[in-house]
């Protein structure tokens, strides 16, 4: 059962007519005091509630009547509902415990997927205090979990958390440091959804400049402007009906902030050049290494298009706080290594895996597969030793320390930004944040490069 809470009775009317339609049972209230005698005496799944219920468009009688559902009844999903020039207003609202919120004029493709999704995820009861985990052998019989190597206990939990949400349509955003695998845990969840069947289109928005960012995701038509000459497809577009992975999430600028939390608000768009409205469905999952709450107060970040995102939050653990992972990881990564590059397998010391664990891996299991790979390449014999493994790092320390610049007419400017790239991208151990540092580039800047000379960030 679903209550329609609203001042206005053509509002409650529509919204009764359109979920009746997709066979859901609901109330009707017209005021707080009558809502709240609904959710006092009847057993509900979710309410949709106005923000305002007289002329005063504060907001304060929604925020009020959240606080008072909240109070009564803490699992109760509550959708807000309010105009577009209010989203604040609906932050203050999902900070206060809503789940999601829509903009009037609504759409009806996406109210209705708000809805299924916020009922999807209260059955799937993801409390904070959910209890033990299910053991990986369990998982595996569950969930199509390829390529997520690990047994600890946090890694465990955030597996079991893909197989809850992968079946819902909810917005999930992935956050943790640089080579924790946030990539691979984006297509875990599209291969266990509803949409597996469908495109997972991957954008890294670190690497699409501002200039471009509509043409990119919406697309144009041929004439939109001087190089448009032929219509192209937008990354929405193409994930029609499956799903869009947004990494680098953080590192849109304020303005293609605004533009996506447009398209993910209302699900709708318009291709460059052209003023024909079009509608995409897509589940949304993005990625950051940053804070973005952090973002948020610093201005940089919009806090309505951090709440637009984050319906389901997942943070990776970082490698060194997965250590009991590490032998498991370096003997994958030894197997896999060794069958891509046609050598014997290749085994590994108990004092070699000793030492593995005790490193700090600020690369994290991306740092640790490259190390693995490049003895697989270097190490003669079929068992990789500590000496080993020291060995390959004296020699990444001196290749990083050698300064010497190439002699004149040897190279030129291009071949030496791609080596210099290439031995930073080696120095911090593919971390792009402090590489581009490092070289006093933008991110968009840096990954335009690696576009520019075919590497692989």
């Amino acid at each position: 059962m679903i209550l329609v809470v609203d001042d206005d009775p053509s509002v409650i009317a529509s919204l009764g007519l359109l979920l009746k339609r997709h066979g859901y049972a609901t109330r009707a209230a017209l005021s707080q005091e009558s809502a709240l005698a609904i959710i006092q005496g009847q057993e509900l799944d979710l309410v949709l509630q106005d923000m305002n219920f007289s002329r005063a468009t504060t907001g304060e009688e929604g925020l009020e009547l959240l606080a008072e559902i909240r109070r009564l009844r803490p699992r109760l999903p509550v959708i807000l509902v309010t105009a577009w020039g209010s989203i604040a207003l609906a932050v203050e609202g999902i900070k206060a415990g809503a789940v999601d919120f829509i903009t009037k004029p609504w759409s009806n493709a996406q109210l209705l997927q708000s809805v299924e999704t916020a009922l999807s995820l209260a059955a799937t009861k993801l409390a904070p205090d959910q209890k033990a985990v299910t053991s990986r052998d369990e998982l595996d019989r569950r969930l199509d979990l390829r390529g997520l190597t690990g047994n600890d206990p946090k890694f465990l939990k955030i597996l079991e958390l893909i197989g809850r949400v992968a079946p819902t349509d909810a917005s999930v955003l992935i956050t943790g440091e640089s080579g924790t695998g946030k990539e691979l845990v984006a297509e875990a969840i599209h291969r266990n959804s509803k949409r597996r069947e469908k495109p997972f289109v991957k954008v890294n928005l670190g690497g699409i400049s501002s200039t471009l960012f509509e043409s990119e995701m919406f697309g144009h038509v041929r004439g939109a402007f001087t190089d448009a000459k032929a219509d192209r497809k937008g990354r929405f577009e193409m994930a029609h009906g499956g799903t869009i992975f947004l990494d680098e999430i953080g590192e849109m600028d304020m303005n293609a902030q605004v533009k996506l939390l447009r398209v993910l608000q209302d699900r709708s768009y318009e291709v460059l050049g052209s003023s024909v409205t079009r509608t995409v469905d897509v589940r949304v999952i993005s990625a950051t290494n940053r804070d973005l709450s952090e973002q948020v107060q610093r201005g940089l970040f919009r806090e309505d298009l951090l709440y637009r995102l984050n319906l389901i939050a997942l943070r990776l653990p970082s490698l060194r706080e997965r250590r009991g992972d590490v032998p498991l990881l370096a003997r994958h990564f030894l197997e896999s290594s060794s069958q891509a590059y046609r050598r014997a397998p290749l085994g590994i010391t108990d004092r070699a895996i000793d030492w593995l664990q005790a490193q700090s891996w600020p690369g994290n299991i991306r740092q640790l597969k490259q190390k693995i790979e490049r003895a697989v390449l270097v190490v003669d014999g079929d068992r990789l030793d500590v000496a080993d493994l020291r060995a390959l790092s004296d020699l990444e320390s001196r290749d990083v320390r050698g300064t010497e610049l190439p002699s004149p007419g040897s190279m030129t400017l291009d071949e030496m930004e791609k080596a210099m790239i290439v031995k930073c991208m080696r120095h911090y151990d593919g971390n792009i944040t402090r590489v581009a540092e490092a070289l006093g580039l933008s991110r968009a800047a840096l990954y335009r490069r690696f576009e520019k000379y075919g590497l692989q960030p």
